[in-house]
């Protein structure tokens, strides 16, 4: 800490170059912080999709309807701890751009199936009385002003009444709550009783069913026997883990994670470029300075050390300014206003985000702090 005020002195010497240099490693780090939060968005749930849980969906594609009569028979395979169904409504509240997603469920089941969805006892107590009840994720509750107590119309893209209508009206009875922030807050449950009765054919049929494995070592192999249980029958099935069938639907747009690499590979190393430069060129106007400071005792290592410290602070700096911008204005809320399930800076990747303020301020402070180290004397004194 001694040394601190000709850390500081040598940054305060040239004021505006030193503050668009923290300036911009500020705006990319901005940048690596919003991005995390796009891919959290778009990955939603698969950081914490159990890896004691398996999907099963029909063979030919996932809109192809399974038998609820399955659930009995994957219920006694060996391995099995529980199963659940759900199926897909896909219905549309007031107007197509006011997207979430609707999924008739068997309540209690399907809160033991997915315990990071809390819901309040007396409300799932109310939830199993209530025919017509349905719960609402808080993010979605609060993007439409629902609260418990309201009826909501949904108007049915797939599904239709029995008596033709394309309109089902819902009474909310309870506003879930995620127990990480990973968990989708933005689904809409219902019973599937209600549901199956009511719609217009297709009865008894379920979308996919969820299993959740005694052993998740064993995981594989109950998805092995669940598949071969249901082999050579007019509806076939595929599992597969949790993880691995989020993944798939995350990829239907690409490779999120190899995009993102792209873009923070190309804006790191523009800034590399760019501290790296005024690093060095700090560096030259002061070779007197350093003469100096080696002529009056300073050993090698030391010029090197202030030069890496002064690296590492300026990164320190503008690093700790973007990464502290992007917690704060992603804590507000998705910018898109509802575009992605989930929106927050995983505690990860600010870490990952440290790391490389780290490296940046190394990497930059390298090259110049070599030539600080490898300075003579006399050639830095006839520069003065």
């Amino acid at each position: 800490m001694k040394f601190f005020p000709l850390i500081w002195g040598s940054l305060k010497r040239r004021k505006l170059r030193t503050a668009l240099t923290v300036s911009s490693i500020a705006a990319a780090f901005l940048l690596y912080g919003y991005l995390s939060a796009i891919r959290s968005g778009i990955e939603v749930g698969i950081p914490i999709a159990g890896q004691d849980r398996l999907i099963v969906r029909h063979k030919i594609s996932l809109i192809q309807l399974l038998p609820a009569s399955y659930l009995g028979r994957i219920e006694k395979i060996e391995g099995v701890k529980q199963a659940v169904h759900s199926t897909w409504f896909g219905g549309i509240y007031q107007d197509a751009k006011n997207f979430f997603p609707q999924i008739p469920v068997n309540p209690a089941d399907y809160l033991r199936m997915y315990p990071e969805f809390r819901l309040p006892p007396a409300q799932l107590e109310a939830w199993e009385r209530k025919r017509t009840g349905a719960v609402v994720g808080r993010k979605t509750a609060s993007k439409f002003g629902f609260k418990v107590g309201d009826r909501v119309p949904i108007q049915g893209t797939i599904w239709r009444t029995a008596g033709g209508a394309t309109t089902w009206e819902f009474d909310i009875v309870g506003i879930y709550e995620g127990a990480d922030p990973a968990a989708d807050e933005t689904q809409f449950f219902f019973r599937y009783d209600y549901f199956d009765e009511a719609r217009m054919g297709a009865r008894g049929q379920v979308g996919w069913y969820i299993v959740r494995v005694e052993d998740p070592a064993q995981s594989e192999a109950v998805a092995r026997k669940i598949d071969e249980e249901f082999a050579n029958s007019p509806a076939e099935t595929k599992a597969e883990s949790e993880k691995a069938f989020m993944q798939s639907f995350a990829k239907q747009v690409g490779d999120i994670g190899l995009i993102i690499k792209a873009i923070l590979s190309a804006v790191f190393f523009t800034i590399l470029l760019i501290a790296g430069n005024t690093m060095a060129q700090g560096v030259r106007e002061r070779t007197g300075e350093i003469g100096v400071l080696k002529a009056i005792g300073f050993c090698n290592r030391l010029a090197m050390g202030l030069v890496l410290a002064e690296s590492l602070l300026v990164a320190a700096i503008g690093g700790g300014i973007g990464l502290g911008l992007a917690w704060v204005l992603i804590s507000m809320g998705d910018p898109t206003g509802g575009a992605f399930p989930v929106f927050y800076f995983p505690i990860s990747d600010v870490v990952m985000g440290a790391v490389l303020v780290c490296i940046l301020g190394l990497a930059t402070g390298l090259l110049p702090g070599l030539s600080a180290l490898r300075l003579q004397v006399a050639t830095a004194l006839r520069r003065l």
